[in-house]
């Protein structure tokens, strides 16, 4: 998971006071606002929960106010503090950390409680149609339109929910995978363009599909998914096995469909928009999709001839996301939410066994470079629990009185129920403060950012290259 703190904000408190808020942004995406204390409050938590030993250290008050040298230095330390809570696999499963972000957001959105008609989409745009509350859980979200058309519940972990946005000429962009530590409704309105919730196949292994065909309604969702990318060039036909499959399909055989689908290149896996690499040389346009365990490149060369290279996630020592944050002016009465979009240049950047000891770093530009590295480590993960004979790692749900600081002060429990915040919780009332719309941005920094690391290093480790000897190359 990568978090980031690219910029602050000057809030202004209602009483003519003003105070520093934190932006925080996950995988990419604004998230939500908070002040040095409600970081400070979650961490003594975390502390409590899981120890001094395992929780990284984490800024230290100051008593004077900050200058703006000490105000950039404090975000800096927040961001690292933060980016080492997310590559812990203990803390950012845990239901403290998820509820916390969840009451974060929904207290940045300053949206009411209440209930509205949500759709959530197949990949051919089937709609299905549901009752949610604007402060529902990913996980909730999920389950409601996976019970709404009476999928059974042990097969609603193969799926996910991600967002999309679908180009005036009908090209599909998967902009992230949603979380659990969100709320789906409220993750749309902060993005603020047009776009769609869907469900996926969360699963990469290809045997995992034959299980999901045992039920009607899970191998409808799965030939579904496998049309589209058939139709939308997401899985490579020719032109004779695309005669096949329609004729498959005229006769409905669904199953029979899924099956020839998955003998062609490219089946279940993600695809990219158009980017540049620096492999094979600088500035190289690609296509790059991620699945079976690879990353592929098709470089595209004059002409529509195109050329693949394959590296296989297994020989990838590590990989990063550096952005680049370019320095932007809002207007005053401007929020911040509706700016989320600047002007950032991501890089994904992996090091790779390209031989018997000869690593090379290969660099990708690409405006969704920290999907290809959520893709990559969800892929890793996958591997992992293979190899070892594991279970996934479940979230730890919420057994004490955990409390969310909110920006005035008072505290609120933190619910491991489905929709985060619960108002009759509420410890110490509500304030008479009131935060006032929109608010001001005081400095964006202009600056580059590794939007994730392990252990200090601006790195992510691969487990699963530990595992490869003379043979796999």
């Amino acid at each position: 998971m990568h978090f980031s703190i690219p910029d602050t904000q000057e809030l202004n408190e209602g009483n003519g006071s003003t105070f520093i808020g934190y932006n925080i942004h996950i995988n990419g995406v604004f998230h939500c606002t908070v002040r040095y204390k409600q970081l400070h409050n979650l961490n003594e938590q975390l502390k409590k929960e899981f120890g001094n030993d395992i929780v990284p250290c984490f800024p230290p008050k100051k008593i004077l106010p900050l200058t703006s040298g000490q105000l950039e230095e404090r975000r800096a330390l927040l961001e690292k503090y933060i980016q080492t809570v997310g590559q812990d696999s203990k803390l950012v499963s845990s239901e403290l950390l998820s509820g916390f972000l969840r009451s974060a957001q929904q207290e940045t959105a300053c949206q009411e409680k209440q209930d509205i008609n949500l759709d959530i989409y197949t990949m051919t745009n089937y709609p299905i149609k549901i009752r949610a509350c604007t402060y529902d859980r990913t996980e909730y979200v999920l389950w409601k339109a996976l019970k709404q058309i009476n999928l059974p519940h042990e097969y609603v972990q193969y799926f996910s929910l991600y967002l999309i946005k679908v180009g005036s000429n009908g090209d599909v962009t998967v902009i992230r995978k949603l979380l659990d530590l969100e709320s789906p409704y409220l993750t749309q309105q902060i993005i603020r363009t047009a776009t769609r919730i869907v469900i996926r196949k969360g699963s990469w292994d290809k045997n995992y599909d034959s299980e999901l065909m045992t039920d009607p309604v899970a191998m409808n969702l799965l030939y579904l998914q496998t049309m589209f990318e058939v139709e939308n060039g997401w899985i490579i036909t020719n032109r004779e096995n695309k005669m096949q499959l329609d004729k498959i399909k005229s006769r409905l055989a669904k199953k029979e469909y899924i099956e020839f689908a998955q003998k062609l290149k490219y089946y279940g896996f993600m695809q990219f928009c158009p980017c540049y690499c620096d492999y094979p040389q600088a500035q190289t346009k690609v296509l790059v999709a991620i699945g079976d365990e690879e990353l592929s490149l098709r470089i595209l060369k004059p002409g529509n001839v195109v050329t693949e290279g394959l590296f296989k996630v297994t020989r990838m020592r590590c990989w990063r996301i550096v952005a680049t944050n370019n320095k932007h002016t809002y207007p005053e009465n401007e929020s911040y939410s509706n700016n989320v979009s600047n002007n950032s240049a991501l890089e994904l950047s992996f090091e790779y066994l390209m031989s018997k000891d000869n690593l090379q770093w290969i660099t990708i530009t690409s405006e969704q470079a920290i999907l290809m590295s959520v893709c990559l480590q969800s892929l890793v993960d996958e591997l992992l629990i293979k190899k070892n004979g594991t279970k996934k790692i479940e979230p730890v749900r919420n057994h004490g009185k955990w409390t969310y600081m909110k920006r005035d002060g008072s505290c609120q429990l933190i619910s491991s129920e489905n929709s985060g915040l619960s108002h009759s919780d509420d410890l110490e009332g509500q304030s008479e403060t009131n935060f006032q719309e929109p608010f001001s941005i005081k400095k964006l920094q202009e600056k580059f950012s590794s939007v994730s690391f392990k252990s200090g290093r601006e790195f992510i480790e691969n487990h699963a290259f530990e595992g490869i000897g003379d043979e796999d190359l």
